[in-house]
């Protein structure tokens, strides 16, 4: 199910925002960007609608997916 970033404690969203950026495997690019950057990023992917912030019953998680990807 998807949940409203906006509906997301402001501090929960943005620990969320940054173990997301923090995980191996995450790629900005050629250049080295901060982890404040990469959550500005993510911001702005998320008020453009690019990427949604999910929950899974089933798992019990939270995870951030492209919304182009999500098929929920």
């Amino acid at each position: 199910m998807i949940v409203p970033w906006q509906n997301i404690n402001t501090d929960t969203l943005n620990h969320l925002l940054e173990e997301f950026a923090s995980r191996d495997g995450t790629d900005y690019g050629v250049y080295e960007t901060s982890l404040e950057d990469k959550v500005v990023q993510l911001k702005v992917q998320l008020q453009q609608k690019r990427i949604v912030v999910v929950y899974s019953e089933l798992h019990e998680s939270v995870n951030i997916v492209s919304a182009d990807q999500f098929s929920g």
